[in-house]
């Protein structure tokens, strides 16, 4: 069963890392009544969606180890909080995804601590267990690690318990075992309570290739066909974006049963591009992997984004040049796909791996001690002497914020641009490596994109069968057609062309 379509795909979503976007009651941890102060920001900015990191009680400062699948975690705030969001961001048009963790759940689980107890307790058939004879005839007593986790090995022990447990990401998160149809009932529980009860609008499914352990992993695609029925049944048109850390041909099969999956493959070759400062023919792999993705969905979404909360922020990939951080943002926000920005992404924010500081506060003001910041840690990397706070680069027209929010605009706006499904893109031929240009196709109103990777000006001459783009829709710096007929870039710079003579409602020309 395909999965339905909600009636509105958010065009622009927001990931929001919970515990360090914005605190409310002085405590030094990012809340939900927190996030609801800032539904007008995220608004005005032109967002249309969040993703919310986990908010169910658990004992790590990530929450990705619930404990609780019905619950808020208290340093967050409680279910009333939660409803008044929802019912606050509905209100301005923002639909609220929530991050679901079905892979595993916390040690402290009243379900592991069951299991626990021994071979005969009900619920231990809820996880994977198998004695080291067993682990070392099947061979998967270690792993090589992968980017998702850098887990070498995923047996753990209990003092007296002839079993060990599997935890692919460390021994506090045991895997659930999906071959348990008791496990399944709890599953469908939970799903029809935030989908139906609650009213979310969605799920980010945490972990998705990992739900079978990797010697039973041809199972994956068949939990997700399940778990996509449960929500055709109790919802249908409620949204589900997977993460799917692996190459494209592994992804794509996962879309049978789901709306959307990241795109980690773009995601590090955008990477790759900002600081190579070369092309590497992004626009033929673009189109070669929805070629992949619709075989198995053609009403797939390409969740596309620069870094997420488990990535070297995108500040620090390109050695924090705002100009680079300007044409990231082009990159991300003129090619097909739903983007997602990760909080702070649109101010520059900076941060390298151990994970905490790639999740540092947001900055909303030039005050050291502003009461919405938090500081449940020391930022390292995203501190006033390093970046500029939100409420400075509001008034600076040439800030990276408004570089963000003038083609968000620009985006929603222009059809072409916020075409989701049935991605159209063209790619134009460049000679010149250092540069990328692409049509985002349409009947009346396409848009050719020019972005210069370069540190040099470029001079810019069209293929004759787009010499009609002759009219500027964007440029993110001063871009001018000469004599020639050859448009000059500068930097880094991108320019948004289209045919259609000027008029007055286009407000995004810069002269």
């Amino acid at each position: 069963m395909r999965p339905a379509l909600p009636k509105f795909i958010p065009r622009v979503c927001y990931e929001i890392f919970v515990r360090s976007f914005c605190d409310s009651n002085g405590d030094g941890i990012g809340d939900l009544n927190g996030i609801i102060s800032r539904l007008d920001y995220l608004s005005d900015l032109g967002i249309e969606c969040i993703w919310l990191t986990p908010i169910h009680p658990s004992p790590s400062y990530h929450k990705y180890d619930p404990v609780d699948y019905y619950a808020i975690e208290p340093e967050f705030g409680t279910m009333a909080d939660f409803k008044r969001l929802l019912t606050e961001a509905h209100k301005r048009n923002i639909a609220v995804y929530l991050d679901l963790i079905v892979n595993h759940t916390s040690t402290y689980h009243p379900w592991f601590a069951e299991a626990s107890k021994g071979k005969d307790n009900p619920y231990r058939n809820f996880y994977w267990w198998l004695p080291p004879v067993k682990i070392e005839e099947l061979g998967v007593a270690e792993r090589q690690t992968s980017d998702d986790s850098d887990e070498v090995c995923p047996w753990h022990e209990i003092p007296g318990d002839p079993e060990k447990y599997y935890g692919l990401f460390w021994k506090g998160m045991p895997d659930l075992n999906y071959d348990s149809e008791s496990l399944k009932k709890e599953l469908e529980k939970i799903i029809t309570f935030w989908l139906v009860e609650i009213g979310i609008d969605g799920f980010r499914l945490d972990a998705a290739r990992h739900i079978y352990p990797i010697w039973e992993s041809e199972k994956n695609l068949h939990f997700w066909a399940y778990f996509n029925q449960i929500v055709q049944k109790v919802k249908p048109g409620s949204y589900t974006v997977a993460e799917v850390w692996a190459e494209t041909h592994e992804v794509a099969p996962y879309l049978q049963s789901l709306n959307a999956t990241f795109h980690f493959d773009l995601s590090f070759a955008l990477q790759r591009i900002l600081i190579q400062e070369k092309d590497e023919n992004i626009v033929q792999q673009l189109l070669a992997s929805y070629q992949q993705f619709e075989t198995y969905n053609p009403e797939f979404v390409d969740a596309t984004m620069l870094t997420n909360h488990d990535q070297d922020r995108i500040g620090s990939v390109v050695d924090n040049s705002h100009a680079k951080m300007k044409l990231a943002a082009c990159l991300l926000l003129t090619l097909p796909g739903q983007p997602y920005i990760y909080y702070g992404e649109e101010i520059g924010m900076l941060g390298t791996k151990p994970d905490p500081y790639i999740r540092e506060p947001y900055l909303w003001s030039e005050q050291e001690d502003d009461p919405d910041k938090t500081n449940w840690q020391q930022a390292e990397f995203s501190t006033l002497k390093t970046i500029h706070p939100l409420s400075v680069q509001k008034t600076d027209q040439d800030s990276l914020y408004n570089h963000y929010k003038k083609l968000i605009a620009i985006r929603k706006n222009t059809p072409a641009l916020s075409q989701i499904i049935y991605p159209n893109l063209e790619e134009v031929e460049s000679l010149d490596d250092e540069i990328i240009a692409y049509v985002r196709t349409h009947p009346t109103e396409p848009v050719l994109m020019i972005h210069n990777l370069s540190a040099d000006v470029k001079s810019i001459g069209l293929p004759e069968s787009k010499k009609d783009f002759a009219n500027v829709l964007f440029a993110s710096a001063p871009s001018t057609l000469d004599a020639k007929e050859k448009w000059e870039l500068p930097p880094f710079g991108s320019l948004l062309l289209i045919k259609t003579p000027d008029t007055p409602e286009q407000k995004f020309k810069i002269q």
